[in-house]
């Protein structure tokens, strides 16, 4: 299969492309930077260049590929308080590609679980996240990547956890560190039982190459932990870094904790029941807890802050 990857050199997408090169598949990846070309090359595929804004480059590529695995998000006008404009431009995007990917062709996107659970009761696949939700805001990528069934594509969705963890991650596990480094404390959100979902990079990947091969269009949950308790995480992160572990009150963890706050309060626990039956998935990599404790987070240099799991 001929295979499109956006955000083929980021933090999913460098095991996804590698993923999907081992089992067979043909990978063109979009690069927009000399780095980013070295990185796709070096993962066995063949680089495009560009960026996401680059709309007839996209239709090119998708043109000539069987199927489109899109990863790549403006962050940078989502992390500037823009998201609506943010989501506008990947609406775009998927619009432009699904109008040129050839008809049968599975097209998969990627977006998150945050706030999706509602009374601690586990998110199914079928369940879609209330207005106030955080990943609400990108639901109009998810309607517009459903929409292409109309138009004789298989759209596949798949809800990343918040953490898509493994050794040189960027994402929200490595951002709790730089707090804690920062604060001094390792922080949880008040009794700390709410629920995060997590799931290996690797794992990820390989629910994307099965999802192009073989799912039927809709949601699919890349979460091999249902949940993980904050106060869980917290714990292991005060040991490995020595500092104490205690609770923030919940009225004060927007302030201690930032723009990640918002992903910190609700407790978010995941179901992947539905998609293992229809994928045949089954994550095999390590745990978060276990990830955690091999101490590559804690190296120096090890923490970005940017999340690309949502």
């Amino acid at each position: 299969m001929r295979v499109f990857v956006t955000g083929a050199s980021g933090w999913v997408g460098s095991a996804v492309v590698p993923e999907l090169v081992a089992a067979g598949h043909e990978v063109t990846g979009l690069a927009r930077s000399e780095a980013s070309a070295a990185a796709v090359k070096a993962a066995g595929a063949t680089e495009v260049r560009g960026s996401i804004d680059d709309l007839d480059v996209l239709r090119g590529a998708a043109a000539a590929s069987d199927a489109v695995v899109h990863l790549a998000f403006p962050v940078d006008l989502a992390l500037a308080g823009r998201m609506e404009d943010a989501v506008a431009a990947d609406v775009a995007t998927i619009e432009a590609m699904g109008e040129a990917l050839p008809s049968g062709g599975a097209f998969a996107i990627a977006t998150g679980t945050a706030g999706l659970a509602r009374n601690g009761i586990p998110a199914t696949e079928r369940d879609r996240p209330s207005a106030d939700a955080p990943i609400a805001a990108r639901q109009p990528s998810d309607d517009a990547a459903l929409a292409l069934a109309d138009r004789g594509l298989r759209p596949l969705v798949l809800r990343l956890a918040p953490s898509n963890h493994g050794e040189g991650d960027n994402g929200f596990v490595p951002a709790l560190i730089q707090i804690a480094r920062k604060t001094g404390v390792s922080g949880y959100p008040g009794d700390g039982s709410s629920r995060w979902s997590a799931v290996h990079v690797r794992d990820t990947a390989r629910l994307f190459r099965l999802a192009i091969e073989v799912a039927p269009s809709g949601y699919l949950h890349a979460v091999a932990e249902e949940g993980i308790s904050l106060r869980e995480i917290a714990e292991v992160i005060g040991r490995h870094l020595g500092l104490p572990v205690q609770s923030v009150p919940m009225d004060q963890v927007d302030e201690h904790f930032g723009f990640l706050g918002m992903f910190l309060k609700p407790d978010t626990p995941v179901s992947n029941a539905i998609t293992r039956q229809v994928t045949g998935w089954t994550p095999t990599e390590p745990g978060l807890i276990e990830d955690l404790d091999k101490g590559h987070y804690f190296s120096p240099g090890a923490n970005g802050a940017e999340s690309t799991a949502g």
